[in-house]
């Protein structure tokens, strides 16, 4: 009798703190038989700290840490600028058909919405904002080396912001590659064929008279 009561009593008990962790509120918090590293002190991303001179608890990188594919070594590919610190007048790469074509998705993308499908400056930001926008035809800009318009890409100009991080720097020369194939265009198509009056066909020479022979 006294066993079945232990045993009883046992189950009774294993059911009442099985439902209480189950159910059961606290104010307090829980017990970690076990504790783990998420209990431990540590530094939570994009939190403020109060050990370091900056206030923040993410660290900057070392001065000179370069990330793996980050070396970039050819600085005319990637600034647009040659060893003397001018811009590069042309595209430090072979211009292929598959490289405009590339060029022509990454400027339907980035550039289209405010410069247009032609080049024009005449986009949506225009034509709903009348946000002045420049247009790859004018002077100033067919003047411009390749390299410049490398880096108005890359840092921005005037209210047109820097596309650094959204365009890695082949796409950066591909584009450029798609706009000189616009301009291209439309200078051919501006240039009016030569319409000079053709040279008149020279009169045909006088035959010379046969000389009439003897019926004999």
């Amino acid at each position: 009798m006294t066993g079945r009561l232990l045993r009883a009593g046992v189950i009774a008990s294993v059911v009442a703190l099985t439902g209480c962790a189950r159910g059961c509120t606290s104010s307090r918090p829980p017990i970690h038989i076990n504790p783990s590293m998420y209990n431990q002190p540590k530094v939570l991303p994009q939190t403020a700290s109060d050990f370091f001179y900056n206030g923040a608890s993410m660290r900057d990188p070392v001065p000179g840490t370069i990330p793996i594919g980050g070396l970039k070594e050819d600085g005319a590919f990637f600034t647009g600028k040659g060893a003397d610190g001018q811009f590069v007048p042309k595209i430090p790469e072979p211009v292929t058909p598959a490289l405009v074509e590339r060029g022509q998705q990454r400027y339907t993308i980035y550039c289209q919405p405010c410069h247009d499908a032609r080049g024009d400056g005449h986009g949506i930001l225009f034509q709903r904002g009348s946000v002045p926008t420049a247009s790859f035809h004018q002077e100033k800009i067919l003047k411009y080396p390749d390299g410049q318009i490398f880096d108005v890409i890359t840092n921005g100009q005037g209210l047109m912001p820097g596309y650094r991080w959204p365009i890695q720097a082949p796409d950066r020369w591909a584009i450029i590659a798609y706009v000189r194939e616009l301009e291209r265009k439309r200078l051919e198509s501006a240039t009016p064929a030569s319409a000079g009056p053709s040279p008149s066909a020279p009169a045909p020479a006088d035959k010379p008279a046969g000389k009439t022979g003897d019926n004999k």
